[in-house]
């Protein structure tokens, strides 16, 4: 085990150094100068100079990358311009806020779509498995950003059930986080039916049943148990899938977490913000993987660390 977590956290930082990486030059190669958005246009060449040696800008772009690095491995990734403080205390700050919609996305996720997946898998072919299958394809072809203005239609606006923004409460982190999860409900209980029809003709489920072991407890004790897996496996990656895609659907609902201090980043070229808040996430989906990996080790004996 000291091995396989060795290996992984190896992989994890060349990961997250190819990721600070095209960061660094992404934001560098877009056309558009910082300073001027700092000073504005009418200001003068000397000041616009001046504010490039602040920030490094007129050094060659391999200086700027080596001494970014050296900053970055002393957890410095600099000042915000925009925000006045360190790009990392402000990406922190709001990255809770971010997590908090993304796992109650997640929870929102499991709860109905993997009692669904069951559902179906009890009785498939029927109605309710042709709607959850019509409804997977649906949900994974609608844009979050539509949905979430949909959500907000309705239950802000025609039921005034729910708040559409941030500052209506605590309740006001149901629209957004439903707008990520519903997309995957069906997708998950899609992924729960499949792997339950495919355990429900193994022999350990014929003999339950032949032990005279009910259907309800053969498939919500046995399968579910066998299913956990996969189901593990996938919950990780849609945690870090939601952390990411948060992005967009905080523009949506203006909530102020990490993906709204991002867009305003990169509208005003702050470089430092930029990078931060990416190498956050990118940290975050790491790190999701690598407890993934451990759990579906620990799930299953017959995965060996060498093997996962």
């Amino acid at each position: 085990m000291g091995r396989f977590l060795l290996r992984r956290a190896g992989q994890a930082v060349l990961v997250a150094w190819g990721a600070v990486t095209l960061v660094f030059v992404v934001v560098r190669i877009v056309p558009g100068d910082p300073a001027t958005l700092i000073l504005g246009p009418d200001a003068s060449a000397d000041q616009l100079a001046s504010v490039r040696a602040d920030f490094g800008l007129d050094k060659p772009l391999w200086q700027q990358y080596l001494t970014h690095m050296g900053e970055v491995l002393h957890g410095d990734f600099g000042d915000s311009w925009r925000l006045g403080g360190g790009a990392m205390s402000a990406t922190l700050d709001r990255f809770p806020a971010t997590l908090a919609l993304a796992a109650l996305a997640l929870v929102i996720t499991l709860a109905a779509g993997f009692p669904l997946g069951m559902l179906c898998a009890r009785r498939p072919g029927r109605i309710l498995d042709a709607l959850v299958s019509a409804g997977s394809l649906v949900g994974q072809a609608l844009p979050s950003f539509w949905l979430g203005i949909v959500l907000i239609l309705l239950f802000a606006r025609q039921l005034h059930w729910l708040p559409s923004t941030a500052g209506g409460g605590p309740e006001a982190v149901i629209l957004p986080s439903a707008t990520l999860a519903l997309p995957f409900v069906g997708w998950l209980a899609r992924l729960v039916r499949n792997g339950a029809l495919e355990e429900i003709g193994k022999d350990y489920v014929r003999t339950a049943r032949a032990k005279g072991t009910g259907e309800g407890a053969v498939l919500y004790v046995h399968v579910a148990r066998n299913i956990a897996l996969p189901v593990v496996t996938v919950l990780g990656l849609l945690m870090g899938n939601f952390i990411a895609n948060a992005v967009i659907v905080e523009v949506v609902f203006s909530w102020p977490g990490l993906g709204s201090l991002m867009v305003d980043a990169i509208t005003n070229r702050d470089y430092a913000v930029v990078e931060a808040a990416i190498v956050t996430i990118t940290v975050c989906y790491i790190a999701l993987n690598l407890v993934v990996d451990v759990l579906c080790v620990a799930l299953d004996p017959r995965l060996t660390p060498q093997n996962a």
